[in-house]
């Protein structure tokens, strides 16, 4: 493993990260406690203090905390030596100069990690530029979206992923009327597939949700801000807040012109996190990382992974060729639901396994592949979180019994 840390004349004098979200503070905040002395500086576009995303969707959307989850407060950057540099955005990376340009300063550079994460999906629909239209990405997006999830508020939901469900699960727990519209047969589709789908529709239908799914919207109506929803082949549905939750985009415009090597909508990268040029790294949601432990490419939008990835890829930085090797862990709170999900699957090639009971929402959610278990989700069920890790790390051939008697 060697050393966590490297004599000052092997490190690299200046190290930039840009985007300072969870994964790029993670890595700055790693660097120092592995001994890094040189050069740090951190670049973001958002105003405040890193800050970890989930409670956005969560407890600062119910009401129940006004702040998200800080990395740090604001003395340990400077008690670590990390230049903040907040409300700047990068512009160009000129990789033969080995410079950032940001707000028109140019900030040398011997390693650089970029940790862009995502924006918001937006639809090219008629009616898009509405007010009342909003996302969910930014601390100040969900105190937006929070004070209009009023009593008796029309909200439309256009998505249920987990940023729609969870929104959807706060809307209603703070009062307001909740449409959610989706064109897939289930909610979570993608990622749980149909049958355990079939259990957050029911969930979010008992709670009062009206889920409209297999169904597109086809545009926005109102006088300046947003009145009506238009769904193909149906009768459009007022609303006075719509919030478009219709998944992620990777912050790649960046790394695209400067020349650096896409793949599956982000930033390719090996399994040490190391992008097509060997002094730049990329962590968190843009990370396209050829994982050892998968046959192909894995890009995954999670807490867990921006966090992980950050402070591994320190090492990294610091001259270290250490492969990252997690598996993806996500959970989620919805009304009194609560669930976490471990590995990375494909619940349309997938075979899944129950254990426990579906329709009452108290069950463990295996799916595997070849005999064995690529991802676990427990759901309401908290006893197991060790073997569940262990089952999908180890890879190991099971049977259904063994896993429907853990």
């Amino acid at each position: 493993m060697g050393d966590m840390t490297q004599s000052a004349t092997t490190q690299p004098s200046r190290i930039v990260i840009i985007g300072a979200a969870l994964a790029g503070a993670s890595a700055a905040i790693a660097l120092r406690d592995q001994g890094y002395q040189g050069e740090l500086t951190l670049i973001g576009e958002e105003g405040q203090l890193p800050y970890e995303r989930p409670p956005l969707s969560k407890a600062v959307l119910i009401g129940s905390t006004d702040e998200p989850d800080w990395v740090a407060d604001e003395s340990t950057y400077a008690d670590k030596g990390i230049t903040l540099r907040l409300g700047t955005t990068a512009t160009r990376i000129d990789r033969a100069r080995k410079v950032v340009v940001a707000s028109r300063t140019e900030y040398p550079y011997d390693k650089l990690l970029i940790a862009t994460g995502c924006g918001s999906r937006r639809l090219d629909l008629p009616g898009a530029d509405l007010d009342g239209l909003l996302t969910l990405r930014t601390l100040e997006e969900s105190h937006a979206l929070r004070e209009r999830f009023t009593e008796g508020a029309k909200i439309v939901i256009v998505g249920s992923g987990w940023i729609g469900c969870e929104a959807a699960a706060a809307a209603r727990q703070r009062g307001a009327n909740v449409t959610v519209i989706e064109p897939r047969s289930q909610p979570l589709l993608p990622v749980v597939g149909e049958q355990v789908g079939a259990t957050f529709a029911a969930l979010h239908r008992d709670h009062g949700v009206d889920l409209r799914l297999g169904i597109g919207v086809t545009g926005f109506a109102g006088d300046g801000a947003v009145s009506s929803v238009h769904i193909k082949g149906h009768a459009s549905v007022p609303a006075d807040t719509v919030l478009i939750a219709v998944g992620a985009a990777p912050n790649i415009a960046l790394a695209d012109v400067a020349g650096l090597t896409l793949a599956d909508g982000g930033i390719a990268v090996d399994a040490t996190l190391r992008s097509s040029d060997p002094d730049i790294y990329v962590a968190g949601d843009v990370a396209a990382h050829d994982h050892p432990k998968y046959r192909h490419r894995v890009r995954v939008e999670h807490w867990a992974n921006a966090k992980d990835q950050g402070i591994h890829v320190a090492r990294n930085l610091l001259g270290a060729e250490e492969p990252y090797l997690l598996r993806p862990f996500f959970f989620s709170d919805q009304y009194d639901l609560g669930c976490e999900y471990r590995g990375f699957a494909d619940p349309a090639k997938d075979r899944l396994v129950v254990r426990g009971d579906l329709k009452s929402r108290d069950f463990t959610a295996f799916w595997l592949r070849d005999g064995a278990v690529g991802a676990a989700m427990n759901v309401n069920q908290w006893d197991d979180g060790d073997t569940l890790q262990e089952l999908v790390d180890s890879g190991r051939q099971v049977s259904d019994k063994e896993l429907v008697s853990l």
